[in-house]
């Protein structure tokens, strides 16, 4: 089992930025990849990021590409999404996941948090 809580949501303006955490308690963090998600009103929940159990790899979705960086620190079992240039459509519910290996699908992950709002004003 993997228990994870995000942080760090809030209300920004449009151009401004953001840095979520997930912090880890459980299972041993490293064994996990971890996955950025968000879902929208009226939305399916989408992929935005992701990152391999080292953090020698990422990945990300389009749409955030260029804007925001996923990053991980092991020893202290957190992963972050650093969001850069917030457009009003990254408006969301951001969740953080963990599973094994790395996936860009819900499917793949095992162990979700229970999500931070973001919200991007004009």
């Amino acid at each position: 089992q993997v228990q994870l809580v995000e942080t760090g949501g809030g209300l920004v303006q449009a151009g401004g930025s953001l840095r979520l955490s997930c912090a880890a308690s459980g299972r041993t963090f490293s064994y996990y990849a971890m996955g950025w998600f968000r879902q929208a009103p009226g939305k399916e929940r989408e992929f935005v990021a992701g990152i391999t159990r080292s953090g020698g790899g990422t990945y990300y979705a389009d749409s955030v590409k260029g804007r925001f960086t996923i990053s991980r620190d092991n020893a202290q079992n957190t992963v972050y999404l650093q969001m850069n240039s917030l457009k009003l459509e990254d408006t969301a519910v951001y969740y953080c996941a963990a599973g094994n290996p790395y996936s860009r699908t819900r499917a793949g992950y095992d162990y979700w948090g229970q999500g931070t709002q973001v919200t991007v004003s004009s």
